[in-house]
Parts: structure tokens; sequence; C-alpha cells
């Protein structure tokens, strides 16, 4: 009797998952009552069979972990005002910038409509003390730069000529009267800066080989060469030149500004990479700087390699940015993707690569977050910054590689957000040092021998 009680139980939360219009209309079909009395002769295993019917044949959607690239959860060394930053920065990137990047990026322009923005997220100059800056971490900048390149390293380019070198060379170079005169405009993105450093013939060998020539005068100096892939430069108020003082024959910092006589851009086209960055080639012929707009603290090669360093750490995050949007596309497409009748995460030679990015991502994360408090420590070497500089560039290549691997044939297609980490990977890996030069960096202070020409 209680079997059949039981049975009869099981058959009311089937029917009681039925509404009462569906009641209503199955009663007009067939007897309910001779059901309930089929329902007391069914054994357990015809019930659960009826039952796993009734439900939808059993089947529940799976429930799948969290997409988390920050595996050994380093945010949690956060403070909760600078975690409530990095996430802040995340949905400004994941609202404004990525619906448009792909076009953007396509097309070979840049959307100045952002740049107001990015004054609104207040984080531009994150480091300096004063002139409308934040005054906050490197570790901070670093995480900023690494949540920029997560959704497009093009943009995070951008915002690091600004906020690094640009508004670097002022704050670690200039007088105090043109920092009050530029940064405050810089740091709200009224003013936009850029940085003139390497050119035509001249890349690694910058610090002894610059061919652009500051001749002092009565009226100021004059600048004569050329400098090429100036990010930021067709569009810049401002552009920071370094060239050779042919008066002591070392290397010195100028303000140029935009619409300055004899001083001249042209767009760079055709690149395959940072496509939304605005790269110049930049002619000076007889271009009249004056005193004033020297960098008064600029006065040799080490005083430029102070702001590089500074930056090379930013491009160390910018990679692993890059290298974690390329990962969590390619996790995310897998798990979506499906091909034999299960979604291609099931596979084994899918999750093997997978876990091969996530074990370099987790690398390249941990030691840049060690790097950034090397420098909030005042430890930061040379060595440290082209360490990381070379490392992470070259794993992301690997893990961009990968992305698009497990994507196969679709990993080349701009809608999936992998191709153009793929791209950028390659210009990341060049700019700011290549990997031999800074690999010589480190090479030197590990051996005590320099292999430099």
């Amino acid at each position: 009797m209680a079997g059949t009680l039981e049975k009869i139980r099981q058959a009311y939360r089937l029917f009681k998952s039925i509404d009462f219009d569906q009641l209503n209309k199955l009663s007009r079909k067939v007897d309910l009552q001779k059901i309930m009395e089929g329902f007391s002769k069914l054994d357990d295993k015809q019930l659960k069979g009826l039952m796993k019917m009734m439900d939808g044949g059993g089947k529940k959607e799976k429930v799948l972990p969290e997409i988390n690239a920050d595996f050994y959860e380093l945010h949690l060394r956060l403070s909760d005002e600078d975690r409530a930053l990095q996430l802040k920065v995340r949905e400004f990137m994941e609202r404004e910038i990525k619906p448009i990047v792909n076009n953007y990026w396509l097309h070979d322009e840049f959307p100045y409509e952002v740049i107001p923005k990015f004054a609104e997220l207040d984080v531009c100059g994150l480091t300096y003390q004063g002139y409308g800056c934040p005054g906050k971490s490197f570790l901070m900048e670093g995480i900023i730069a690494m949540e920029m390149g997560r959704v497009d390293a093009s943009i995070a380019t951008f915002f690091g000529v600004q906020s690094g070198l640009a508004m670097g060379s002022i704050y670690g170079c200039g007088s105090e009267e043109q920092k009050q005169e530029w940064l405050p405009g810089m740091q709200q993105f009224k003013t936009i800066g850029a940085f003139g450093l390497t050119e035509p013939e001249v890349g690694s060998g910058a610090a002894g080989g610059l061919t652009v020539t500051a001749q002092r005068t009565a009226d100021g100096w004059v600048l004569n060469g050329q400098k090429k892939w100036i990010g930021n430069a067709p569009f810049a108020d401002v552009t920071v030149i370094w060239a050779k003082d042919l008066g002591d024959g070392e290397v010195k910092g100028f303000l140029v500004r935009k619409g300055t006589p004899g001083f001249n851009v042209e767009k760079i086209k055709g690149k395959m990479a940072l496509r939304i960055v605005q790269n110049g080639l930049i002619t000076l012929e007889n271009c009249v700087v004056e005193e004033k707009d020297r960098l008064q603290n600029a006065n040799s090669f080490r005083d430029t390699a102070r702001v590089l360093q500074m930056t090379r750490a930013g491009v160390a995050w910018m990679a692993v940015g890059c290298a974690r949007g390329a990962y969590e596309n390619a996790l995310d497409y897998t798990r979506r993707r499906k091909q034999f009748g299960r979604p291609i995460a099931s596979f084994q030679l899918i999750q093997n690569h997978l876990v091969e990015m996530l074990s370099n991502l987790t690398a390249m994360q941990s030691l840049v977050f060690r790097l950034s408090e090397l420098q909030d420590q005042g430890l930061l070497k040379d060595e440290h910054a082209s360490l990381a500089k070379v490392f992470c560039s070259l794993r992301t290549r690997d893990i961009v590689s990968r992305a698009r691997e497990v994507m196969g044939g679709n990993g080349i297609l701009l809608e999936h957000n992998v191709a153009r980490f793929v791209a950028d990977a390659e210009a990341i890996y060049s700019y700011e040092g290549t990997k031999e030069i800074n690999s010589l960096i480190v090479g030197r202070a590990i051996t005590g021998f320099s292999a430099f020409v």
C-alpha cells in the first residue's frame, strides 16, 4: 500500500507541474482517473522513466565555470579601492571600445569620439604627483595597461603614448613652468601628446646614433631630420622630439607645438598591426623651437632612457593584456563551438592548448606584478624591465598563435576577436626595444660583459 501511495504522490507532482488550462484540456481527451490507476501499476523503473521523460529527458544545461584568466587570483592582493578602479576600466573598455574596435581596426582609423570619455576615467598620468594626476602606484598603472590591452592593444598604445611617453618626458625632464603648462591639459585629454625618438634609419641605435639635429641660435633651436613610427603624431597638439645637439653631441628634448613652421607629419599607411594607432613620419626642416620649449632637465640620452625604462614596464603589462584577451576569447569560443556533436573544449587536444596558454599567461601576470612592486619600491632596474618585455612579448606571440589555432579557420576573422591580437602581438614584440636589444641589457647585467657593438 505504501508503495502505491508513493507512486500516486509522484504522479501528483507530475500533474502539479501542468497548469490549470493544460489540465482542463487534457481531461477532455483522456480519462484522468484511469491514468492515475495506471500509475499505481507501474514499477519503479517504469515510473523513473516516465518522470525522466516528463522532465525533458533528464538533461540539464551544464553550468560551466566562469572564465577567469587571473588563475592565481592576483587581484586579491589589491585594495578594495584599486580593485574597483580595475573593474571600472574593464567596464569602460567593454562598453565603449569593444563594440567599435574591429571596424576602426579594419579601416585603419582612430575613434576620436572616445577621447573625451577617457578623461572621465581619471587615470591618465596615474603615477604622477600633482598637476591633476591621481598619484597612484605603478602597479595600478600596469593593471590599467593590461585591462586596455585585454580589449585592444591599439587603444592601450594610444593611452601609453599619452600618459607614459609624452607626459612622462615632461614630468621627468621638464621645468616646473613646462609641467604647469602641459600636464593638466594632457591629464584631461584636452591636449594630446606624442613622443618622437625612433627615426627611419635609427631604431635600436638611438642611444648614440640619432640623425635629427638641434642647433642653438639666437632665436632658440633649429631642428632638422626625420622621425618615424611616432604614435599619435598625426593629430597631436605637442610632440616631444629627441635630437642630437650639434654643440656638445648630447641628446636633448624639445616640445614642438602643432602648427610650428617646418614641422610636417605624414600618416604611415599599410600597417598589418596596431592599425588604430595613428603613426606618423615627421619631417623637420629648419624647424625653430624657442629655448623655453626645450626640456630643461633633458641633457643626455640617460634622461631619455629613464622615460623608456618607466614605460617599458607598461609595455610588458600591455603584452599580458593582449595575451589575456586572446585567451579569454578563445576559451569562450571553444565552449560554444561544436564539432562531432560536442563542444570542442571537451576534446583533449583543445584542452592541452588552453592549459598551455593559461600557464604562460599566469607566469606573465606573476612576473609583471612583481615588476611593478619593484618599481613602487624604487628598486626597478633597466634589466628588470627588459626581462619582462622580452618574456611577456615572446610568450604573447605563443598564446595568440594557440588562440587562433583552436578556433580553426574562424580564427582569422575579426568578428571572433582573436585575429587582431595575433597581428598586434607582432608590433608589441618589436617596439620599446626588440627582443635582441632587451636580451643584451639583461645579459650585460648578469654576466658583467656588454655585448653591444
